[in-house]
């Protein structure tokens, strides 16, 4: 798909290198490349899905394309400041759509980038007001920020892990960013136990086996949004 636009151009090249190009100008992002960036990142979802081992779970092209709006937007408040307070709001916006597994998959294909983002924003200036709004979207979509260190508000986690191959998914990343805090949440713990078995010291060995709710870790450890 060969385009002219930074904002294409910025997602291609995060997704396909792991780099990102940010552009000393702000451009407003047109129709045409929010229905471009909608088709690269269903394609890109097809090919993820391969690992959900579940063809049940659509792709939500709102989330995905809000998410890389998010994404790039953020990046380039890195660098472009000058009269940008009054569009912080309109250039990071909520997400209005119903949060769901096709939604929080959707926009992980770009939110799992996000967290890097934040630092290097909170490294910049720690009250910054996009840091906080980062903060917030992360904590609702905690998925893309696990190995970070904002973690989600207090929720339910057998409701919020019902679903079989959302669970599969967070667990697996739990594993691979070594997110110590969350996987000695008792009842994620307890899930990981189950799926190492006696292969756990192969998988993971310096994670403790919490046996106890006494052995939780602090509410303000996991419940806080940082």
């Amino acid at each position: 798909m060969e385009n002219k636009s930074p904002f294409l151009d910025t997602l291609f090249l995060l997704r396909k290198e792991g780099v990102m190009t940010i552009f000393t100008n702000l451009f407003e992002i047109s129709k045409k490349e929010e229905e471009n960036a909608a088709v690269y990142f269903e394609s890109e979802f097809e090919k993820e899905r391969l690992n959900f081992l579940s063809d049940e779970i659509p792709f939500n092209k709102d989330a995905a394309v809000w998410a890389g709006k998010v994404l790039y937007h953020s990046a380039q408040l890195y660098l472009i400041r000058k009269d940008t307070a009054k569009d912080v709001q309109k250039l990071i916006p909520r997400f209005e759509g119903r949060k769901d597994v096709s939604a929080v998959l959707s926009a992980d294909l770009s939110l799992r980038f996000l967290p890097q983002i934040r630092d290097a924003l909170h490294v910049a200036d720690a009250a910054d007001p996009v840091v906080k709004i980062l903060d917030e979207i992360l904590a609702q979509f905690h998925y893309s920020a696990i190995g970070s260190d904002v973690y989600p508000e207090k929720i339910s986690w057998e409701e919020g892990l019902k679903d079989k191959t959302y669970r599969k998914l967070y667990l697996e990343r739990i594993v691979e960013k070594k997110a110590y805090k969350l996987a000695e949440i008792p009842y994620i713990n307890q899930l990981l136990m189950a799926e190492f078995g006696m292969y756990k010291d192969v998988f993971w060995r310096d994670l403790q086996v919490v046996t106890t709710e006494s052995e939780e870790p602090q509410s303000g450890d996991i419940n806080s949004t940082a």
